[in-house]
């Protein structure tokens, strides 16, 4: 029989409806590569299980990250800050990055991954890079998009199958400094971090854009492929050990 493998993505914060989502975006990308999405809403009593279950993660994007986590203060700019989500997604990025599933980290996602291993965000993106880029509208109803640079020499660049293409960007914070198990593997024409990756991991990808905003584009889906080929082929490793 056939294995697809399981894909655990990280939800929004609960609304005041109490009501968990997601963009179905996110759930549409994965399925395409060939992949099952559940979703993983931050009410889990045990982050440790999910890892019992999945074969990939995606951490998704969505509002702000405290900045108290990271040695930040909060400032007019930050919204959407949510202590759940924050709490729960910070411990399964800790516990993702000690793991061997493939692990792909989204805006947000992106983010939680360096805060969890022990780096930092820039607050709000215009106050260090100005507005030679609109990475995010002033009033964000719809996302922007912009042009990028692989580094030839990185994963991304074989995954993707080009060292230049363009994304859909809808962020205000980004990466600011980050330890030396990551290395950047993309960034925008202001210089600002679209992409790293971690050396001390299988498949651990985090690109600062929205991949799964862009279904036409060939580089993304190739990247949301090569993500979910490496669940299955670390599915079969598993049930061949």
């Amino acid at each position: 029989m056939k294995k697809f493998p399981i894909v655990g993505i990280t939800t929004y914060s609960r609304s005041k409806a109490g009501e968990y989502s997601l963009n179905g975006a996110y759930t549409d990308a994965v399925q395409k590569a060939g992949g099952i999405p559940i979703l993983l809403p931050p009410n889990q009593l045990d982050p440790a299980s999910i890892f019992d279950i999945v074969d990939a993660l995606i951490f998704s994007g969505g509002g702000d990250i405290n900045p108290e986590i990271y040695g930040g203060c909060i400032e007019e700019t930050v919204y959407g800050i949510d202590s759940e989500r924050d709490n729960f997604e910070l411990t399964l990025a800790k516990l993702a990055l000690k793991s061997n599933i493939p692990i792909l980290g989204i805006c947000r996602g992106m983010q939680i991954l360096n805060a969890a291993s022990g780096g930092d965000l820039i607050i709000h993106v215009p106050d260090i890079y100005g507005k030679e880029i609109d990475h995010r509208k002033e009033n964000p109803t719809s996302p922007i998009e912009h042009s990028i640079k692989i580094d030839p020499d990185s994963r991304l660049a074989k995954i993707m199958g080009t060292t230049s293409t363009t994304v859909v960007s809808w962020h205000h914070q980004s990466v600011k400094n980050m330890t030396a198990s990551w290395q950047i593997s993309a960034w925008a024409s202001d210089s600002l971090v679209e992409a790293m990756e971690y050396e001390n991991h299988p498949w651990m990808v985090a690109v600062q854009w929205h991949p799964e905003m862009s279904p036409n584009s060939i580089p993304n889906a190739q990247l949301f492929r090569a993500f979910v080929q490496a669940a299955a082929a670390k599915f079969v490793s598993y049930k061949s050990a």
